[in-house]
């Protein structure tokens, strides 16, 4: 891992087209960067990612009854007279 420091501004180029910019310091809270990358890549926070990751792993493990109580109700059809 390439540890950096960097201030407000300053920016770290990954390759000829990702840029990441170092917008401001919010103390304790974190940092804001901000991401210039092609279209064609995409850009994940690592905890969002690992959530649907999860959510995807315990939804093969369901089994049909866990799968159904998750869908919503069926439209009931009803007879026009």
């Amino acid at each position: 891992m390439l540890v950096l420091t960097r201030k407000p501004g300053e920016k770290i180029m990954i390759g000829e087209d990702i840029v990441i910019t170092f917008l401001e310091s919010r103390g304790g809270e974190g940092i804001r960067i901000g991401i210039e990358a092609p279209r064609h890549l995409t850009v994940k926070r690592e905890e969002i990612f690992e959530a649907v990751a999860d959510a995807n792993r315990a939804a093969t493990h369901a089994d049909a009854a866990e799968v159904l109580r998750g869908l919503p109700p069926a439209a009931v059809p009803t007879e026009k007279a």
